[in-house]
């Protein structure tokens, strides 16, 4: 089992291109998984983590309700956003500059065959960088993703998650919001639950900004000590 995370910085790049370049990643595992299989050999899979930033951009999962998405075409093109409709699950979201995101490309076979347990490995890492901070997070019955004040009518979400897996390759992945524009927000039911506000990072601490890289950083690092990655 190979245990290396091979981590890329992409920048700011555009959805759709990342999106290909997630599907090669993803592809070319699955390849590898598939003459093991045929061959009946064992080359080693590799896991990657790509860290991004996009343009306004909001995505529909698979099992999404286009009627959360509040804007028409030509609303859209006003306001400088790009819209697609993609393969992992959950529902619609935005990602935009300032959001901390994240996508592994993982051979689940390689830590252990549980997409549940992935999910809740990916929640722990935010809701423990987020703690560094001193925003106290946690996740809510029932609803993907990391969250402040449960319970409260005050709850609401500080990062979403949406993935995608075939034969224990996973892709997409989780955003964070840390300097995010939360107007685009407004423009969405996100992730279909209606009633529920946002949150970034820099309001929940009551500042400017906060240093992106460092949040990647701590996110990794609680990646790292979960999954009992070794980085490349």
């Amino acid at each position: 089992m190979n245990k290396k995370i091979i981590i890329k910085e992409l920048g700011l790049k555009d959805y759709k291109e990342t999106w290909e370049y997630q599907e090669e990643l993803f592809q070319s595992i699955l390849s590898i998984k598939s003459e093991n299989r045929k061959l009946n050999q064992e080359v080693e899979t590799p896991n990657y983590l790509l860290y991004v930033e996009h343009s306004h951009v909001y995505t529909l999962g698979k099992s999404g309700d286009m009627s959360n998405m509040l804007l028409s075409e030509s609303q859209l093109a006003e306001k400088g956003a790009a819209f697609y409709k993609i393969n992992r699950g959950g529902d619609i979201t935005y990602h935009g500059p300032g959001q901390v995101v994240g996508y592994p490309i993982l051979d689940l076979e390689n830590f252990f065959t549980d997409i549940h347990k992935y999910l809740r490995f990916l929640e722990e890492a935010v809701i423990l960088t987020l703690a560094e901070y001193g925003v106290v997070a946690t996740r809510s019955q029932g609803e993907t993703g990391v969250w402040i004040d449960v319970g409260t009518p005050f709850a609401r979400k500080i990062c979403a998650m949406g993935v995608r897996a075939s034969r224990w390759v996973t892709m997409h992945g989780f955003a964070l919001n840390v300097n995010s524009d939360l107007g685009y927000f407004d423009h969405i039911i996100p992730c279909g639950i209606r009633g529920k506000a946002v949150a970034s990072l820099n309001n929940e601490l009551g500042v400017k900004f906060v240093d992106e890289q460092d949040v990647k950083e701590k996110i990794t690092k609680h990646l790292v000590d979960l999954f009992q990655m070794q980085l490349m």
